[in-house]
């Protein structure tokens, strides 16, 4: 039988801006095991000052206990998994996630983002979410559906790496703002440290693909998962599935060359699970895959590619 497991939003159970996996688990759960994590975003410039946004007690205590070492984002974890090896996969279900907070902060500054010749400000929007309702109030007057998710999600990365920056997604994860992985999706990340060594962050309350100014609709976020060790798969890359999709994803400072490998893996995907040669399943993914781009703003780019479930079911 599994065990359910929460960790608080509690500055002994976060790190800032980095993965590492010298850093020790905030908890070792079993393989199968539930764990619900909480999580807040943002800086102490990124807090609103009007008093309809409550800000939470437990992100006020981070600010106050850490600072951001490499990146930006508050992540909460790791969580250690029993039996996870490098080598293996951890499979990661998506059961909830859910706002913690009534706003979140959209924000352009100097620098970064797509078009950065073009923007070189700081400009910082605050919007309303009602977590009833399930919608966000824009500044601007507009009402936009929340579709939340974990812009990072993350396993350790290879030890030889040492500490390595939250900003840019790689092969372990992390930074991947991927919009697909809500509640009801199905993350898969290649285990590279003992335990797997598991971090989420970065909530975000909708995104669109691209997240082009450099943030989403960031926000705090309650995430409950399911972690199980697979010994049987290989990936050496993230994927995802949903309940309508599978998705190989890439990661690279060239757009062309993450659209080259997130291909090549679905590629893969498609040998699998069609039982067609490499050339078949080239030319079938002409046909039935989309590509789409992922980020744009992250250091390595992102691309994903998307094969519908009815041409392959389980």
């Amino acid at each position: 039988m599994s065990t359910h497991h929460t960790i608080a939003c509690r500055p002994e159970h976060c790190h800032w801006g980095f993965f590492d996996s010298a850093l020790p688990p905030v908890v070792t759960v079993a393989s199968g095991d539930t764990v619900t994590l909480d999580c807040v975003s943002g800086s102490r410039t990124d807090l609103p000052s009007d008093p309809a946004f409550e800000i939470l007690a437990d992100h006020r205590a981070i600010h106050e206990a850490l600072t951001p070492r490499l990146g930006a984002h508050i992540l909460t974890g790791p969580v250690a998994v029993e039996g996870a090896e490098p080598g293996d996969v951890l499979q990661i279900d998506i059961l909830s996630i859910e706002p913690r907070q009534n706003w979140g902060y959209t924000r352009i500054r100097p620098l970064v983002g797509t078009l950065p010749e073009d923007f070189p400000i700081t400009k910082m929007w605050h919007s309303t979410i009602d977590r009833q309702c399930g919608v966000a109030t824009l500044p601007i007057g507009i009402e936009i559906e929340l579709a939340p998710f974990f812009g990072v999600m993350g396993v350790a990365p290879r030890p030889a790496y040492g500490a390595c920056s939250s900003i840019q997604p790689r092969e372990f994860g992390g930074n991947m703002d991927l919009k697909e992985l809500v509640a009801g999706t199905t993350l898969y990340l290649p285990v590279w440290a003992p335990g797997a060594l598991f971090s989420v962050g970065d909530g975000h309350g909708v995104q669109g693909d691209g997240e082009v100014c450099i943030t989403a609709l960031e926000t705090a976020l309650s995430g409950s998962f399911r972690l199980s060790v697979r010994k049987d798969l290989g990936f050496r890359l993230p994927r995802a599935e949903t309940p309508t999709h599978y998705i190989t994803m890439a990661f690279n400072e060239d757009l062309d060359d993450a659209a080259k490998d997130a291909l090549r893996a679905m590629i893969d995907l498609i040998g699998e699970r069609m039982g067609l040669s490499r050339e078949e399943a080239y030319m079938f993914a002409s046909l039935a895959v989309d590509m789409r781009v992922t980020q744009l703003v992250d250091g390595n780019k992102g691309i994903h590619a998307m094969l519908p479930k009815r041409f392959a079911p389980t």
